[in-house]
């Protein structure tokens, strides 16, 4: 029992005694000797009871407790850290630790023993193995626990944890075994046979982890000592500092460590999230407010500082890829099992007061009118600048940077390296820069003050959002510009080092680009976290209602810019070694450094205020980590600083204000193969290794949610010369819209087989299945695989009917939804195959999946003519059991009408709003960005956006012929 079920166990025992104690009658005279004495005993009781109940809470206080996926509650046991475990004498020893202690002995012994010319190579290539186990192999591992919990899964197929007494271990030896490791290691609140299966899987992995992440830290140690060498040429004090930078980043970095494992613990340090839950609040202090992910960022500094003592640039650049193959480790493995676990969907919401709160929160980023209770306003753009993939050369801005950079990169290349152009490139260079951070930062501190920008554009009529699209193309312009300028001044004063072996030249190339990767990283975080609107300074043009939120690189720096956002000129000037780039970057720094103490910053007292964080998570850890006589130190000097900010702020005020006084496809043809096979689709021969299967005992039948109309309108799909040429007529289903498929087979089928779902035309054979089912299969019987393919079965081995003479048949049924479904328009088939392989028993009837035209004319309504509130409702009805497909039908995601708002899962994952705009492409032939549906957020947005569209493109798509309206653009024609 655990010790909050004996507490409670005890509270009842209390209570009970205590109504017993009242229910006795009054003591007579005879009795109050007994009563006395019987009164004692129950205070003795009772006192004994509280001691045991402080007891019990108290180590209820430092207990953890645990909880499995399956609800199961339990006491995590006291572990120990990989070091202590195996280097601590007082720490007990099992056969695992001596098995990894005797790998790592032989790693010193081949390091000590194999001939000189051998070991730089070999320890290159052992290192190199262990790395690849760690990110790769730890890595998928991971990766499959927390899609499919496959490890747990593996070790109940296998019995690992099965006490043999049952009779049902096939591995007695393997279970004691286990039983006996890891019970060594845990001799305290661990029992073997009462842990989750969660957690002695978690034990387990925990062994592997160990030897792998021991073995990959001594190689790489290992390596360094055989490359280690003192460069030629070097004197006393460049050796001196450098060991001792080295010895710093070193201590540096297990420092890192060891707090970052005393925030941690075990759980996390062994990934423990992936198998199992803690019931505990986590404190992110200490080394998390340092950097984000600082075991993997500022953790690895040491391998840095041992490069510098190893004085080699082999040590160096094996460093950075191992840095960077754990920088791919947490975006592919780590970042989605923490965001699937820690930061789940929203909700969605359902209520209409719920939803225009969001929108009216929206709708103030782009000052569009909030559409709550209305819908006749126009939805907010979503026609995002920044990055690549938003590109568009339909935009003037997009034009105007392709071209100006494009020029300025060929008059680079084709002028000469002549002192008169070199000077004429730096002197581009400052100009852009200049205007970049003093030209704009004035019209932003006039748009601040006096909403100039704004201003100029309505005094000609224009829009609120009209001044905000010209100011963006503005800012975007001249920050692309400014870059521009700055490379091609680089390229300029750039010389290609005639020796890369010689001095400095490799150093200071491997530092400048990782200065420059720092610059890129930090403006791609800003962005991330500040979105469009924060990246051109929208409160400077809308009066912004939000609350300041300190997330990403924020909740580390207030102004990363100030640290991080000129890192890359400082990369560059290292990388050209010319003091030319240096006065560059110095002044590109100087004017940052300008722009947010003048600009941004006063902007943001003014409209944040008091809601302005005062230290970041950096400066408070420094802060609290000075010893008292520093604090105060520092203390008197902010309070001089402060008071000279405050003189030259009135200096430059008053200046100022003198200043201002004076002056379809549709799916491939495949009638063809309609026709060349009857009706019942089976197989005629079979593979040798088929043996006793026949395939007539085989059969798939299917159904689904047929689309309205199908049968009365021939596609020309079905035949060459007609509609139908068979028996049964080809079935046609909705979008997006699940299907049921029952198979029958012998009642001694493989229990491996499988149904997959394929275009008809994918397959050449009729007899084995060429091309990869690409997930979308279920498996006839649950408990077979290893993933979540068990999801889709519904029945499986069911008696039927004996319908053979030889032979008894069962049936089955499954069910194709989401991901296994195909997401376009075609005809497709069911495949049946036989013992986990691709030999195919029976193929289903061909059916044809379709997204019905939007007939306004059959409707009575033209929406493209601006039909108004009718034509809107039209389309909605139309659209809503579409998206309903699209988004899988799930409650939580899917909305029951056209006012409640998509759940949270349609932003985070793409997948659903790229099968929205296929389908609203198809229905009404308008092509949509997916990132209107986010923005969008419901049925009738986006009805009412579809409708507007229609009537924009009316004049340009479709001709007005005899009454009736015919699309001209073979386009969104059918």
């Amino acid at each position: 029992m655990s010790s909050s079920a004996a507490d409670s166990s005890a509270a009842r025992l209390n209570n009970n005694t205590g109504d017993v104690r009242q229910r006795h009658p009054p003591a007579t005279s005879e009795t109050v000797e007994g009563s006395a004495s019987q009164q004692h005993k129950q205070a003795e009781a009772e006192a004994d009871a509280a001691a045991a109940a402080a007891a019990a809470a108290a180590s209820r206080v430092k207990k953890t407790y645990g909880k499995t996926p399956d609800g199961t509650v339990f006491v995590v046991p006291t572990t120990h850290d990989m070091v202590t475990q195996l280097l601590d004498p007082r720490e007990p020893k099992n056969l695992s630790d001596v098995a990894v202690l005797a790998i790592i002995a032989l790693h010193f012994l081949a390091a000590y023993y194999l001939p000189w010319g051998v070991k730089r190579p070999l320890f290159a290539a052992i290192f190199m193995f262990w790395r690849l186990a760690y990110n790769v192999g730890i890595g998928y591992l991971l990766t499959i626990q927390s899609k499919y919990r496959l490890l747990v899964t593996w070790a109940k197929r296998w019995k690992l944890f099965e006490n043999p007494a049952t009779g049902k271990n096939p591995r007695p030896w393997l279970y004691n075994l286990l039983k006996k490791e890891l019970e060594t290691k845990i001799p305290q609140d661990y029992k073997f046979e009462e842990a989750p299966i969660e957690y002695n899987t978690w034990l387990t992995f925990r062994r592997v982890v160990d030897l792998i992440l021991m073995c990959d830290f001594i190689s790489y140690c290992l390596f360094a000592i055989v490359c280690a060498h003192k460069p030629d040429g070097e004197g006393f004090f460049i050796g001196f500092a450098r060991w001792a930078v080295g010895i710093t980043l070193v201590g540096f970095n297990l420092w890192v460590k060891l707090d970052a494992h005393r925030v941690v613990k075990d759980y996390a340090w062994y990934w423990g999230d992936f198998f199992y839950l803690i019931e505990q609040e986590l404190t992110f202090d200490g080394v998390f407010e340092l950097a984000p992910h600082p075991m993997y960022s500022i953790g690895y500094a040491g391998y840095y500082g041992i490069s510098m003592m190893a004085a080699s640039y082999d040590v160096l650049f094996i460093s950075i890829i191992a840095h960077a193959a754990q920088f791919a480790f947490l975006v592919v493995v780590e970042n989605p099992h923490i965001e699937k676990t820690y930061n789940p969907p929203q909700p969605r919401v359902r209520s209409e007061s719920e939803a225009g709160s969001q929108l009216q929160e929206v709708a103030s980023e782009y000052s569009v009118p909030s559409t709550a209770g209305r819908h006749d306003s126009a939805p907010q753009p979503v026609h995002n600048i920044i990055g690549l993939k938003n590109l568009d050369f339909f935009r003037t801005t997009d034009v105007a940077i392709v071209l100006l950079t494009a020029y300025l990169a060929v008059v680079t290349m084709v002028t000469p390296n002549t002192r008169f152009w070199q000077a004429l490139f730096v002197l581009h260079a400052l100009v852009w820069r200049v205007w970049y951070s003093f030209g704009l930062g004035v019209i932003l501190t006039m748009q601040s003050e006096e909403k100039m920008f704004t201003r100029h554009f309505l005094k000609y009529g224009e829009s609120l959002g009209e001044a905000w699209r010209q100011w963006k193309g503005i800012y975007h312009l001249s920050n692309c510009l400014c870059h521009a300028s700055f490379i091609a001044a680089c390229y300029k004063m750039y010389e290609f080092p005639a020796d890369w072996n010689n001095g400095w030249a490799l150093l200071k190339h491997v530092v400048g680009l990782g200065l420059i990767a720092l610059q890129v990283w930090t403006a791609t975080s800003i962005y991330e976290s500040l979105g469009e609107f924060g990246w051109f300074y929208g409160d400077f043009f809308f009066d912004s209602k939000r609350q300041l939120t300190y997330t990403s690189i924020y909740r580390f720096l207030n102004n990363p810019e100030r640290v991080f956002g000129t890192a890359g000129l400082w990369g560059a000037a290292l990388i050209t070694w010319s003091r030319t780039i240096f006065l560059i970057a110095l002044a590109g720094h100087f004017l940052t450094l300008a722009f947010l103490a003048y600009v941004e910053k006063p902007h943001m007292q003014k409209v944040y205020g008091r809601n302005l964080r005062d230290d970041a998570g950096v400066t408070k850890f420094i802060k609290r980590s000075l010893p008292p006589p520093v604090t105060e130190w520092q203390q008197s000097i902010d309070k001089v600083l402060d008071e000279t900010k405050h003189f030259i702020d009135e200096f430059v005020e008053a200046a100022r204000s003198r200043l201002a006084t004076g002056s379809s496809t549709i799916a491939k043809d495949t009638s063809a193969l309609f026709n060349k096979y009857p009706a019942r689709l089976t197989l005629s021969k079979i593979s040798p290794d088929l043996a006793g299967y026949d395939p007539k005992h085989y059969g798939l039948s299917l159904a689904g949610t047929p689309v309205v109309g199908a049968n009365e309108k021939a596609t020309g799909k079905e035949s060459p010369n007609a509609r139908v040429l068979k028996d049964v007529k080809t079935q046609a289903f909705e979008y997006g819209a699940p299907i049921r498929v029952k198979w029958t087979a012998p009642a001694k089928h493989s229990k491996k087989d499988w149904v997959g779902l394929y275009m008809v035309t994918d397959n050449r054979s009729r007899e084995v299945t060429e091309v990869p089912s690409l997930g979308r299969w279920v498996p006839t019987n649950p408990g077979e695989y290893d993933t979540t393919t068990d999801q889709g079965i519904l029945v499986w081995d069911q008696p039927v009917e004996k319908k053979s003479e030889d032979t008894d048949l069962v049936e089955g049924e499954m069910i194709f939804e989401g991901d296994k479904l195909w997401w376009t328009q075609g005809v497709f088939e069911f495949r049946y195959h036989h013992g986990g392989g691709h030999h195919v028993m029976s193929i289903s009837e061909p059916f044809e999946i379709q997204i019905p035209k939007f007939d306004d004319e059959h409707r009575g309504i033209d929406i493209s003519a601006g039909s108004g509130e009718v034509g809107e409702r039209a389309v909605e009805a139309a659209l809503l059991p579409v998206i309903r497909n699209c988004l899988d039908r799930d409650p939580d995601i899917a909305p029951s009408n056209a006012d409640e708002r998509f759940g949270g899962h349609v932003e985070r994952d793409g997948k659903y709003a790229r099968r929205v705009v296929y389908a609203i492409r198809h229905m009404f032939g308008i092509d949509f960005a997916p990132a209107v549906v986010l923005a969008d957020g419901n049925v009738r947005r986006l009805a009412w956006r579809i409708c507007h569209a229609k009537e924009v493109l009316a004049p340009f798509s479709m001709s007005h012929t005899n009454g009736r309206t015919t699309p001209v653009d073979s386009k969104f024609s059918e």
